[in-house]
């Protein structure tokens, strides 16, 4: 098979693929009738696409039965409320905790009898803790903007 012969069979086969979606114009209808006489393999190709195209356009989606229609309703509901209850019990959680180390932080800087390099290492940590969280999320989200398999990948 030469490269001419290998790139008539594409351009062939590229006909057929227009045919079957009803967007070959006349002029390639006939060029597409004269090589797939002329080819009985090529012929033999489009009868079989020509079969396929002509099965699948007459399937049915058959409708789900009733109950399987009560289950998804349920399981629905009882995912959304899992996860609105989920994200109310992490905001309070995170809102009590922010709160109380507030407060105890506070008091052990305002505290005069805990050492000076104790109060320094306190907001050292508190300082590094809160970059690196903003950092981490920052990330989070230009990733979650760019990474295809958050939004257009169905899994």
């Amino acid at each position: 098979m030469t490269k001419n012969d290998s790139s008539d069979r594409e351009r062939i086969r590229a006909l057929m693929m227009a045919a079957l979606d009803g967007e070959i114009s006349p002029l390639e209808e006939r060029e597409l009738d004269a090589a797939t006489s002329g080819s009985p393999e090529l012929g033999a190709e489009w009868r079989r696409l020509a079969r396929v195209k002509e099965i699948t356009s007459e399937m049915t989606l058959k409708n789900p039965p009733e109950e399987l229609w009560e289950r998804y309703w349920v399981s629905v509901y009882s995912r959304a409320e899992r996860g609105i209850a989920w994200t109310l019990l992490s905001a309070g959680a995170i809102v009590l905790i922010a709160y109380g180390l507030w407060h105890a932080v506070g008091e052990l800087l305002a505290d005069v009898t805990v050492p000076a390099l104790v109060r320094v290492a306190i907001v050292a940590v508190l300082t590094g803790g809160a970059i690196l969280l903003l950092s981490v999320a920052r990330e989070r989200l230009v990733m979650w903007r760019r990474d295809p398999y958050s939004k257009e990948i169905v899994r």
